[in-house]
């Protein structure tokens, strides 16, 4: 007997359904609305239509097995669920209930949306669980964090973390940073601190007010910008300092790069971890705090080989090497200064960037993959190992499991073969035997 659909095209609810039901239906009436280690799983009828919540929705289907991400948002659960602002993760099963997924317009799986206030967005981050935490705990915070005290200001910098920039405006409104902070809310923590003392003016090195600082934990490195606080000026200031001085450049700093317009001043080593390579990186940190129109980055031919030899980096090639690259296709070379010498680098680097501002430049192509060309390297060669493995387990099945058909006569042609085979041999014996006797 086929059981009756409601009006929304799900199912009527089981007993199971309906204690699941109520389970989510009080768990999205509190703050606290998700346990520690489990994700919700939401039928179609449940789905939350709350104002309040921020809840993260894993669109999947039920044919489709993802063990990778599944694990990873396993992990990511009760971190999420721990904090002092609750983030769910949520799952729905899309296949079954089709009328949720063509509302909220699902035309692949897993696709996963965040639901703010009830309002969805789609969510294009990464999926590794330590950085799906750092991307939610960004995407869900505040544009600008109001700050009171000297305790307020040291617990916004920790709970921060080192993976994002920092901004913090000690004597500025809020209204003066607001647009810029919603504009790079995913790029950099933002805040304003109303009230601080002396030590944290020696903290942060700032002798007066306004000031706005910008911090890089993970490379010690802080900015103070004392104005004009205009728009164009104060966008300089947040843009350039959204990267350390140096950049190393590597996967995750080549798609963060993407979106600036300067031109990159590319230092090519041997190898990064190396002494000389990291008393070189010291003196170019002095050249880019005197040229923030540039983006000066390093990357060591160990660290990443196939990026180097885009820009005809080989074997013979005299390191350290500088080039000026787009971040695209073409790249300049300096006429005199191809490369450095261990003796007074400050003095060449110099050299070259005057060279290069002068003109006195050679224009070449890349000789390998385009930008994005690099971003995408990574993945397209493990998406080329899947499906060969993929391809591979198919054939073999299908050997193991082929048949030989069957053909209409197959038994006929066989007696026929026999008989005729038998035949043969008996009058190949007869003319034997006919030999013999004579």
């Amino acid at each position: 007997m086929r059981k009756r659909r409601n009006r929304g095209g799900a199912l009527p609810l089981t007993a199971l359904e309906r204690v699941l039901y109520r389970h989510i239906e009080l768990c999205c009436r509190n703050t606290k609305y998700a346990t520690a280690n489990e994700i919700v799983t939401y039928l179609c009828t449940t789905f939350p239509e709350t104002k309040r919540n921020t809840i993260k929705v894993e669109f999947q289907a039920r044919r489709i097995i993802i063990i990778s991400i599944a694990l990873q948002l396993d992990k990511a659960a009760p971190v999420l669920a721990g904090l002092k602002e609750p983030i769910v993760i949520a799952k729905v099963n899309a296949d079954k209930f089709r009328s949720l997924a063509n509302k909220y317009e699902i035309d692949g799986f897993p696709t996963l949306k965040i639901f703010m206030h009830g309002v969805p967005t789609d969510y294009w981050g990464p999926r590794k669980a330590d950085l799906l935490v750092q991307s939610l705990r960004k995407f869900v915070a505040p544009d600008v964090a109001v700050l009171n005290s000297d305790s307020a200001i040291s617990d916004f910098v920790e709970a921060a973390g080192t993976d994002f920039p920092i901004y913090v405006g000690f004597g500025l409104d809020e209204s003066v940073i607001s647009n810029l902070a919603m504009k790079y809310k995913k790029k950099a923590w933002f805040s304003v601190a109303k009230d601080f003392s002396e030590d944290v003016k020696m903290l942060y090195e700032f002798d007066k007010v306004p000031a706005l600082a910008s911090l890089h934990p993970s490379y010690s490195e802080q900015s103070i910008f004392y104005g004009p606080f205009e728009d164009q000026f104060l966008e300089d200031f947040v843009k350039q300092n959204l990267f350390p001085l140096v950049v190393p450049i590597n996967y995750d700093t080549l798609k963060l790069l993407k979106d600036d317009e300067r031109k990159i001043v590319l230092t090519i080593v041997d190898d990064v971890e190396d002494e000389k390579s990291k008393v070189l990186i010291k003196i170019l940190r002095a050249a880019a705090s005197a040229n923030r129109d540039l983006v000066f980055g390093y990357v060591g031919v160990k660290q990443w080989e196939d990026f180097a030899e885009t820009f005809e980096v080989y074997k013979e090639t005299k390191l350290p090497k500088m080039v000026v690259w787009d971040g695209n296709e073409e790249y300049s070379t300096v006429i005199g200064s191809e490369s450095i010498d261990e003796q007074d680098q400050g003095s060449q680097i110099m050299r070259f960037l005057e060279g290069y501002r002068e003109g006195s430049v050679i224009h070449k192509q890349v000789s390998g993959p385009t930008f994005m060309g690099f971003i995408h390297s990574l993945l397209g060669i493990r998406t080329l190992y899947i499906v060969v493995f993929v391809g591979a387990v198919i054939v073999f099945f299908l050997i193991i499991t082929k048949e030989e058909p069957l053909t209409v006569g197959t038994r006929d042609r066989v007696d026929h073969a026999s008989s005729s085979s038998t035949s043969q041999g008996e009058s190949k014996e007869a003319h034997r035997f006919g030999e013999k006797e004579d």
